[in-house]
Parts: structure tokens; C-alpha cells; sequence
């Protein structure tokens, strides 16, 4: 009987599952959106029920395509979208609230008292980020603190918190296993990625019992097994990770300096720094990469926060272009910008200028410019964004000069942006056949658990590229249109 590799992939706004063959081709895709809840400005939250209802129905569907049962899964493997902070009763399984969402900004005033109070440092010096809304830990605390009797019930041991993987681990194992790997525990900021343990100091600062978090294990790790009544037997779970993390490893990532970028709404960029981790002087995040055979691999990681957006936005709100396809082609119809520069800052700016008070800009502007240049401005500024971060990571990573950026997500496939990226970063771009990296990375770890994949040398053999661009600017050129883009920066900034 073949034998094949389940993926859950459970993102923000969908819920999917891929099944992959050994070759990491896949072979069946199944995916159902769900419901985003907004019951205040700033606030997001998901229905955990909603959550697993859509997972499991995904989970069948992908192997009634291809008419399996569970025999034919060798593993499973979970990447999840990170953060989002699930509480539920340990006896019933009813979650105690709604899943407070990455996105959800309802604790920023919690973060500020935390600065102001002189903790940021402590606490980046432990976890490797910055005490942000963004991170588990205080949406922990604004759970036990609102919803009535919850403090309680967690004082004596009967409440759990888990993030979306050990949610689906416990919903999959029938509440046997509560468990999450380090890739998640990281990103909690409860988390001390040295020690590689919970933190007692962050815990009683917050006011978190110790006895709702999860056990912490490698992302390679047998976690137990799926409950007959799930999908007819047991299947083993043997690989979880963050979504980023899992697209580091599905992009076989496994050297030190090995960068990835995804493409999506945001950009994300992770370089492995290799075992010892590297913080950052100018804001990025320190992160596990991935643990595997109690090795622990460490990333650095930076965010662009608008990248795919800034294309929905020429789409949606500007009606400069009907589809996000067509942004290619007309950016493509004219040599250059004009001089024109778009500096997407729809939310303020990150890494290296962190500044949440920048706006969106666009300058260079003289009669002769039209819809075309700023269509090709946009996709120019999604490239100059990732040279930033690029840049930064290569300076604090001690990496001279990157030789190499993989890339997958929804912008990958953008052609000019592509070719735009090499000249600005003067180094290759590697598109894979698959770009669905994230859902793959799972499944190669879930590989690993069960000997499906020897190592990491077989894997790296499965990565198989679409596309290779390579620089074509001058390095004269290239830095006269950095200083250009760093112009405009400083004009938003104002």
C-alpha cells in the first residue's frame, strides 16, 4: 500500500489539508474558510469549535479524493498560525472564550504599562521578542482576568491553554495529549528560548499558573496518536511547527544563512542562524527555527507588514488594476517608475525603522506620471521592503553578503517583483516547484518522526526549483535606486 504524508495546515482565515508523497509532490488539497469575529475595533477573534469542526472536515475530504483510509497515512504533521491563544476546560473541552486571534490588538495597553514599567529588555533577553499585543501572553492574562471564574478554575488545575496546535493535538488525541513543540512555545512570550523552558519570572510578572501550559517537545517528536473514533485508527502525529518555521523547513533551509521570504499579505523572512541564537540590536525577533533530536535551531526573523496587501489595495480601494495578475503586466509595459516612489506604511513601518506613526506615501510624482508607474511602484516597494530586512539580518547575523533568497507565497509568483527582488538584492531568487512550503514543512517533519525520511540530506534532495532569477542591474544602478526608495522612506516618516 503506498503510503502518504498528511499536512493540517490551519491558517488564519482557511483551514487545509494537503496529503504529499514521498517526493513532496502533492497529491490531494482540500480547504474551507471560516468565520472571522470583530466585537470591537482592534479586537479578532476565531470560534476554537469552528477551528477543529473545518480541520476535520478537510482532513476527510483530502483522502475521500483519493480514496485512502488512515492505513495509507504514514504521519500527520500540524503547522498553524501562530500566537492565537485558546483556553478551555480540561474535563468538558469547551473553550472558556473565543480564540483571541495574532491580530487581535485588545492588550496593547497591557504591553505599554510593561515597557513603561521597564520589562521589555528582560523580556527580549528571555524570549527573543518584543512585548507586543501580537504575542500570546498577555491575551493569556486578559482571558483569566475577564472571563468570570477562569482565574480560578486555572489555579486548580482545570484549565488549559494551548496555542492552535496543541488545540488540534488534544481535540485529535481525544484530550490524552497537551502538548505543543518549541517553534509555538517561542512565540508565546512565556517562553525562554535559552533555558528552552517556561519562565517562572515572565509567569509571576503576568500572573500565569504554570499548570495550564502545555509540555514543550521538539518539532519532530511522536505527540500519540489520532483517536480511532477520528479516522478509523490511529494515525501517528510526528511533526508540528509554526506556519513560518514550516516554510523554513519546507524550503530545506537547513544551513546557517539560509533565507526564506513568503510572500503573502505581509512579507515574512527567517534566516537560520544555526545553534546559537543571535538577538537582534535593531528589532527583529529572535525565534526557534525548529527542534529535532534535541537540537535546537534557531532564526531570526523579520516582518514587512504590508506586501500582497499593497496589491489589494491597488485592486480594491484605488481600482488601478482588476486583478492582482495583471499588476505584472502592466508594470512590465514601462522601463521604469518615472521617478515615482509608493512607500506602503498603511500601518506604520518595522524593521530596521520601526516607526508605527509612518503613513503610506506616494512621491516623485510630475504630470508625466501615470497609473503604470504606480503600479510598478508598488511591486518595487515590496522588493526594497525585503532589502531592508535583508540587509539588517545579514549585518546581525554576521553573514557578508546573502548569496541566495528562497521565496514562496501568493506575490512569488509575480515575475517582475521576482527579477525586481535579484537586482535590488543583487543575489538569486530561488521559486520552488511547490509554493506551498508551509503545509510541506509539516509534512517533512512528520516524515522524520516515523523514518518515512532517513534525514535532513533526503528532504533537501526533494526541493525541486520552477524558477531562478538572477540580478541584471548594476550595482551602480541598484544603489541609486536604494537611495531613491530611502528618500521617500524618510517623506513618510515626516
Amino acid at each position: 500500500m503506498k503510503q502518504y504524508l498528511m499536512a493540517l495546515d490551519q491558517g488564519t482565515t482557511s483551514s487545509r489539508c494537503i496529503l504529499f508523497d514521498r517526493n513532496g509532490t502533492i497529491v490531494s488539497v482540500a480547504q474551507k474558510e471560516f468565520q472571522q469575529y470583530y466585537p470591537q475595533p482592534g479586537w479578532v477573534e476565531h470560534n476554537p469549535m469552528e477551528i477543529w469542526s473545518t480541520q476535520m472536515g478537510v482532513a476527510r475530504e483530502a483522502m475521500e479524493q483519493i480514496n485512502i483510509d488512515y492505513r495509507q497515512i504514514a504521519a500527520l504533521g500540524i503547522t498553524n498560525q501562530r500566537e492565537t491563544t485558546i483556553l478551555w476546560d480540561k474535563v468538558t473541552g469547551e473553550p472558556v472564550y473565543p480564540a483571541i486571534v495574532w491580530q487581535c490588538r485588545r492588550t496593547a495597553d497591557i504591553c505599554e504599562k510593561l515597557d513603561v514599567q521597564g520589562y521589555s529588555d528582560m523580556i527580549f533577553q528571555k524570549t527573543g521578542l518584543r512585548v507586543d499585543a501580537y504575542f500570546s501572553a498577555t491575551k493569556i492574562q486578559w482571558i483569566l482576568n475577564h472571563v468570570k471564574g477562569v482565574r480560578e478554575r486555572a489555579e486548580r488545575g482545570e484549565i488549559l491553554f494551548g496555542t492552535v496546535d496543541s488545540w488540534l493535538i488534544w481535540k485529535l488525541t481525544k484530550g490524552k495529549v497537551h502538548a505543543t513543540d518549541y517553534t509555538n512555545a517561542a512565540r508565546t512570550m512565556l517562553f525562554n528560548i535559552v533555558e528552552k523552558q517556561w519562565d517562572e519570572e515572565i509567569l509571576k510578572l503576568l500572573d500565569i499558573p504554570k499548570a495550564i501550559l502545555p509540555e514543550v517537545h521538539d518539532s519532530t517528536f511522536l505527540y500519540g496518536e489520532t483517536d480511532s473514533s477520528i479516522f478509523g485508527g490511529g494515525i501517528p502525529i510526528t511533526g508540528v511547527a509554526g506556519d513560518q518555521q514550516a516554510s523554513l523547513f519546507g524550503q530545506a533551509c537547513f544551513s546557517r544563512g539560509d533565507i526564506k521570504n513568503t510572500y503573502g499579505t505581509g512579507g515574512f523572512l527567517l534566516m537560520n542562524v544555526g545553534e546559537i541564537p543571535v538577538f537582534s540590536k535593531n528589532g527583529l525577533l529572535t525565534t526557534i527555527a525548529w527542534g529535532i533530536n534535541g537540537e535546537i535551531t534557531y532564526a531570526l526573523e523579520g516582518s514587512v507588514f504590508v506586501a500582497g496587501a499593497a496589491i489589494q489595495w491597488l485592486r480594491d480601494e484605488m481600482g488601478l488594476i482588476s486583478s492582482a495578475a495583471e499588476s505584472e503586466e502592466i508594470a512590465m509595459s514601462v522601463p521604469d517608475t518615472n521617478g515615482v516612489h509608493m512607500v506602503p506604511a498603511f500601518v506604520g513601518l518595522g524593521a530596521p525603522y520601526w516607526d508605527p506613526y509612518a503613513r503610506g506615501i506616494l512621491t516623485g510624482l510630475t504630470r508625466g506620471a501615470n497609473r503604470k508607474h504606480i503600479v510598478r511602484a508598488v511591486l518595487e516597494a515590496l522588493a526594497f521592503q525585503t532589502y531592508d530586512v535583508v540587509t539588517l539580518m545579514e549585518r546581525e547575523a554576521g553573514i557578508e553578503t546573502l548569496s541566495c533568497l528562497k521565496v514562496d507565497g501568493g506575490a512569488s509568483a509575480n515575475n517582475f517583483l521576482m527579477q525586481f527582488q535579484a537586482n535590488i538584492l543583487q543575489s538569486v531568487i530561488q521559486r520552488p516547484q511547490c509554493i506551498e512550503t508551509t503545509a510541506l514543512g509539516a509534512a517533512y517533519l512528520a516524515g522524520l518522526g516515523v523514518g518515512y525520511y532517513q534525514n535532513l540530506e533526503e528532504i533537501r534532495g526533494n526541493w525541486q526549483q520552477e524558477r531562478e532569477f538572477l540580478p541584471t542591474m548594476s550595482v551602480h544602478e541598484k544603489e541609486e535606486r536604494v537611495r531613491g526608495w530611502q528618500h521617500a522612506v524618510a517623506q513618510a516618516m515626516l
